[in-house]
């Protein structure tokens, strides 16, 4: 006779969270963070040509993922949707990171309760304003719990190691340039105990722009990119003293030598 299998309730969701977190860490990091132009994406992606982990949802709202593809790219499809029709009965203007949010937190935490096998995703909603001060980051996990972050979010990976050492470089009011090279240091930093040195061709990095009028999203590739990597060079303090021309020997004056006072 067959006993019949059992599992508590508790039991099952704490083994539907460690299948889900384990696989998570396995992919590669993201950070979003804000900047003095908007909100900037940067994601660490071999395949940033094609299989994209960062993308626009609608006018100035992004959208940035870690974790198998498929799922959170259902998820992105679902979420441009979702905007799209609010947006056409209502108004642009209503279209918010906040409520797609809400949606993929109500999506992903039925996943998680409902189906045997929940999404091994962890995603980011930015939202760019027109001031600092009303730029949004919703970070949602694979069980639907939801995070309104401050200054950044990281998502995957090595996502503690990311963390700390994002924190140690960031600071409130970084340029974009200043901004993508600590990502690019913090997400280099998460591979081992030797940092890794991360080329262009391996980042996939978007900003939402808060100067652009309308669509906010813009990707940052190629020569652009590489610019920003570099380190600018040291410029030379203000206070160092000016190098001072050397003018003509002036001759001594004519007169009788005089003996100077000895110690002796």
């Amino acid at each position: 006779m067959t006993m019949p299998f059992y599992a508590s309730a508790e039991q099952i969701m704490r083994d539907r969270s460690e299948f889900a977190r384990k696989n998570v860490a396995r992919g590669r990091g993201v950070i979003a963070l804000k900047v003095s132009e908007g909100v900037l994406l940067v994601a660490e992606n071999q395949s940033g040509t094609t299989l994209h982990k960062v993308s626009e949802i609608y006018d100035r709202i992004g959208f940035a993922a870690a974790g198998r593809y498929n799922e959170y790219e259902n998820l992105r499809v679902a979420g441009v949707r979702y905007a799209e029709l609010i947006g056409y009965s209502n108004s642009r203007r209503d279209v918010t990171s906040r409520a797609i949010a809400n949606a993929y937190a109500q999506t992903l935490g039925s996943i998680f309760t409902e189906q045997q096998k929940p999404y091994e995703v962890e995603i980011c909603v930015a939202e760019v304003g027109t001031r600092a001060e009303s730029d949004q980051l919703y970070r949602l996990t694979y069980d639907g719990s939801i995070t309104d972050e401050v200054d950044f979010a990281v998502m995957g990976g090595q996502a503690d190691a990311i963390s700390a050492a994002m924190r140690e470089r960031y600071r409130a009011g970084m340029d974009i340039g200043e901004a993508i090279r600590a990502a690019v240091h913090a997400l280099g930093d998460s591979g081992g105990d030797q940092p890794r040195q991360l080329a262009s061709a391996q980042l996939e990095v978007a900003l939402l722009d808060r100067n652009r009028p309308k669509r906010a999203f813009r990707r940052l590739n190629g020569t652009v990119l590489e610019a920003m990597l570099e380190t600018p060079a040291a410029e030379p303090s203000e206070d160092a003293a000016e190098p001072v021309e050397a003018g003509p020997a002036e001759a001594p004056e004519s007169g009788p030598e005089e003996t100077p006072d000895s110690d002796a």
